[in-house]
């Protein structure tokens, strides 16, 4: 890792820490239509393997995929404006929070069905075998998604045809309000890799620099023609499921330890020990990503909502 990978590190942590505490109050206030999925707390998983690709590789996500589009590459303004259901927006106001997308990006979309993104993940992995493009397709996933059927055929078929394919398991311990440890016979869900015959290893989620590094591994990995490989990240949702849930079936006590392991935090002290930043670019990029965040804000505020004769645009099904 050199200055300029950190500096684009912490700027996209930074990014979508604000961003997401500003869709807080946004949606609080009653601003924005529908649910939102908050990802504080989860930044290091997507900056840290995001940081690794390029822009002609793919990524999936879920319904918390604010993170990982900011992580991928998209711009605040015409996330926001999504999110306010403006024409303006990725996906003109059609997607919303939970199916953000970006085709140019390689962001195959975020996904209201859990576990939805898995198979389109191995799709574009085996688009990529069959086209020579050298792309390495990321399914983020999380805990829950790991119990359902379609995580077995995903990884089942990756592993069978050596696809480039990155399972970024987000372990945050609960699938809603369920823990995970109540539905599934063991803590560790990288131990399941063993059982297709693919490389598996359990990462730190809130420390950046050891997402990045298994990450960086991974997908060389995968772009030498080698295969698949689970990646489960140890982490922690500051929020509850969705803003506006009771905070009902997780312990003060367990609560309070996470909050120490802070990623945003972790990630300014690791760099400045590395010395790939220092107080001064940091307050530099954090004062650069508010203003551009105050600039979304009114970017979507002041955009045009879609009109009626929008509604069957960009329809393929």
């Amino acid at each position: 890792m050199d200055s300029t990978i950190a500096r684009h590190i912490f700027e996209k942590m930074y990014a979508i820490r604000v961003f997401e505490e500003k869709v807080e109050t946004l949606f609080a206030k009653g601003e924005l239509p529908g649910f939102v999925h908050l990802y504080i707390g989860q930044e290091a998983c997507a900056v840290g393997v995001c940081a690794n690709l390029e822009t002609k590789d793919y990524i999936t996500s879920t319904h918390r995929g604010h993170g990982h589009c900011i992580a991928k590459g998209c711009n605040l303004d015409r996330m926001m404006a999504e999110l306010f259901a403006k024409k303006t927006g990725y996906n003109h106001g059609k997607g919303g929070s939970m199916h953000l997308a970006s085709t140019e990006i390689g962001i195959l979309g975020a996904n209201g069905i859990t576990a939805g993104g898995l198979p389109i993940a191995v799709g574009a992995g085996l688009t990529s075998n069959m086209l020579k493009l050298g792309s390495v397709a990321v399914a983020f996933v999380g805990d829950g998604a790991t119990n359902q059927g379609t995580f077995h055929e995903s990884v089942n078929l990756a592993a069978a045809f050596k696809l480039p394919v990155i399972f970024a398991v987000e372990n945050n311990q609960f699938g809603v309000g369920t823990r995970f440890t109540e539905v599934s016979n063991g803590i560790d869900i990288v131990k399941r890799a063993a059982g297709y015959g693919i490389p598996g290893v359990i990462i730190d989620g809130m420390d950046v620099v050891a997402v990045y590094e298994a990450a960086k591994e991974a997908i060389g990995y995968a772009k030498a023609g080698n295969g698949p490989t689970i990646i489960e990240m140890k982490t922690w949702r500051y929020r509850m499921h969705f803003q506006g849930e009771p905070a009902t079936y997780r312990s003060k006590d367990e609560e309070t330890e996470w909050l120490k392991k802070d990623p945003l935090k972790i990630a300014k002290t690791k760099l400045k020990m590395m010395g790939l930043l220092d107080d001064l670019i940091i307050k530099e990029i954090e004062a650069s990503v508010q203003n551009e965040l105050e600039d979304a804000v009114e970017f979507a505020r002041n955009s045009p909502d879609p009109m009626p004769e929008d509604a069957l645009t960009d329809l393929f099904a």
